[in-house]
């Protein structure tokens, strides 16, 4: 049907009682904000919206970085970070919550504070490699995350050498710690989940093992690709943390976001001169065969003459006196 175009739209209804099974569930975020979208914030949104959820971004400060190094972080005030996530929590029910960096120990508190008021919703945790920060400041904020919001996490997330050198500092044995002695560690601070990412294994693969102190529950081995990426964790914690919001149990959901990632990285691109970016959105990437039917439809829209749409004729550029 054609429209008149000098006469105003209609305006389209909107259901004011979405049907909550088709409405995307809420996962709310604490991480910081990172100005080459490598991670942070904009790992986060991106795949959450990718796996089908909608993400409540709670910005926690900013990053100053590129895609090779970060130079410097910027945390927020306590105050912003506590307005920012208890105005969209008293108006959104909000499925789970991923805690990527927040920043500061004072930012620590507000989440641990806020956290506790809901203590029905699932905690993801994840803990990136920090080893950019001054050490006075990253002790402060390591210890704070073991006091304050490790008690509240369902699921600590992080590589394996990050998670070693923080939670067991004065390992002694000449082996390498399994993902079991890093989760028994966790559970003394009372994490019940802990998934060890990157463990290294021969001919080039790496592990992912998904475990309790008492018990591995799962693992998934990928062979490591020819490249470095930045952003990779915060990928996978956010992943898993939609996964758990739309109702899957733990060991499906570590398995399909472990996946996610997998093809996240394959189709990976360097964006900068630094290292390589997953890319979040590769299933909405075009496949060769579909590049290829595309490029015939083009050469044969290119035989056909263009008509104009009825009723969205463009007027002349001339102008009448």
């Amino acid at each position: 049907m054609a429209l008149n175009p000098n006469t105003p739209h209609a305006t389209r209804s909107v259901s004011q009682e979405p049907d909550a099974e088709s409405a995307p569930v809420c996962v709310l975020i604490f991480n910081s904000s990172d100005p080459c979208g490598a991670g942070g914030l904009s790992a986060d949104i991106a795949t959450i919206s990718s796996v089908g959820g909608h993400a409540l971004p709670v910005a926690c400060g900013a990053y100053a970085r590129d895609t090779a190094r970060v130079y410097e972080h910027f945390a927020l005030d306590d105050e912003a970070v506590t307005e920012q996530a208890r105005s969209v929590l008293e108006d959104i029910p909000v499925a789970a919550i991923k805690v990527g960096f927040a920043g500061s120990p004072d930012n620590l508190v507000a989440i641990a504070e806020i956290s506790s008021d809901y203590p029905d919703i699932p905690i993801v945790s994840y803990m990136p490699d920090l080893s950019w920060w001054e050490e006075d400041r990253l002790d402060q904020y390591l210890d704070a995350f073991k006091e304050l919001v490790l008690p509240q996490t369902s699921v600590l997330v992080g590589n394996h050498n990050t998670l070693w050198r923080w939670l067991l500092p004065d390992w002694e044995h000449s082996r390498p710690p399994t993902a079991r002695d890093i989760a028994m560690a966790a559970e003394a601070l009372e994490v019940p989940y802990v998934l060890v990412t990157g463990i290294p294994l021969p001919d080039q693969f790496v592990d992912n093992v998904l475990t309790t102190a008492q018990t591995v529950l799962g693992n998934s081995k990928y062979e490591m690709f020819d490249a470095t990426f930045t952003g990779a964790g915060d990928t996978l914690s956010a992943a898993l943390t939609a996964l758990l919001a739309t109702g899957n149990d733990l060991g499906t959901a570590t398995l399909e976001a472990l996946e996610y990632l997998d093809h996240s990285l394959d189709a990976g691109f360097r964006p900068g001169m630094g290292h390589y970016v997953p890319d979040r959105l590769f299933w909405a990437q075009p496949t060769e065969d579909e590049e290829d039917d595309g490029a015939e439809d083009q050469s044969s829209d290119d035989e056909t003459e263009t008509k104009p749409i009825e009723g969205f004729v463009m007027p002349s550029h001339d102008t009448k006196h």
